[in-house]
C-alpha cells in the first residue's frame, strides 16, 4: 500500500476522472489533498476512502451534493464527541485501577 497517490492513480482506483475529483474538492471542503513541490495534488488513502463514500452518496444513497456535504459535515461533528466519550470511559477505568 502506497502512502500518496497522484490524481490518475486515484482516478483508476475509485473509477471516476479526474476532473470529478477536481470538481469535488470544491464542493466538499473535507476533501483537499495536499500538493507536492511541483503543485501536483497528492492523494493519501483518508482521501481515497472520503471520495468512496462520496461516490457511494451520490451514485448509489441518491443524495444530492449538498445532502453529502451536509452529511460529512454531521459525521466529522461526531468524530470528536466518540472520542471524547472513550477518553471518560478510560479516565473512568484508570480511576477504578488506583482505587
Amino acid at each position: 500500500m502506497k502512502l500518496f497517490y497522484k490524481i490518475s492513480e486515484v482516478s483508476k482506483i475509485t473509477g471516476l476522472e479526474a476532473y470529478v475529483l477536481r470538481y469535488w474538492e470544491t464542493e466538499f471542503p473535507v476533501l483537499s489533498p495536499r500538493k507536492n513541490r511541483g503543485g501536483q495534488r497528492v492523494y493519501e488513502q483518508k482521501d481515497i476512502n472520503t471520495i468512496m463514500s462520496i461516490k457511494k452518496m451520490l451514485y448509489e444513497e441518491g443524495y444530492t451534493i449538498a445532502g453529502a456535504r451536509k452529511r460529512l459535515q454531521e459525521q466529522s461533528n461526531k468524530a470528536p464527541a466518540v472520542i471524547q466519550k472513550v477518553a471518560d470511559e478510560l479516565k473512568g477505568v484508570l480511576d477504578l485501577l488506583k482505587s
